[in-house]
């Protein structure tokens, strides 16, 4: 088996993640995963002026599903709603400096966490945005109410 090789970066971001933890009385809360690999993500944010004033961040996964969410949450905070909505994975990547080919799907679902975030976020101020909905979005399960994963080992 070949080993992973992460650029300090990514190391530094796993180490040291910034932005983790939970943010209490958040205006959306963003939760992805991903079944085949079991990483899990939520994405909590507080928006002031149609700016993202403040972001969190708790991930149960490998270093470079921490290392992404905490990158993502350091290029989106300060941004404008309609500038953070077009972040792309590969913006991830590339402020991470990249990550393992392997790893790159990491990449993909803190993204997904943070239009998951946006979209909840426009729902409650009665915004439609469907081109943010979460793939796994149905009528009965909302995430813009904190979900009890207290218990989860996340960062």
């Amino acid at each position: 088996m070949d080993r992973l090789e992460y650029n300090d970066m990514v190391l530094e971001h796993f180490k040291n993640p910034r932005n983790a933890g939970t943010l209490e009385g958040a205006d959306a809360i963003g939760q992805v995963g991903n079944p085949v690999c079991g990483d899990m993500m939520e994405i909590s944010i507080n928006v002031k002026d149609d700016r993202i004033e403040d972001i969190r961040f708790r991930t149960f996964g490998c270093a470079s599903a921490i290392a992404t969410t905490s990158m993502l949450t350091e290029v989106v905070k300060g941004m404008r709603l309609e500038e953070a909505e077009k972040v792309t994975w590969d913006d991830v990547m590339k402020s991470l400096g990249g990550l393992p080919k392997i790893k790159v799907h990491c990449s993909l679902l803190a993204v997904d966490g943070l239009k998951a975030a946006l979209y909840y976020y426009y729902k409650k101020v009665g915004v439609d945005r469907p081109d943010l909905k979460p793939k796994d979005e149905d009528e009965d399960h909302h995430h813009d109410v904190e979900v009890n994963i207290q218990d989860s080992p996340l960062v």
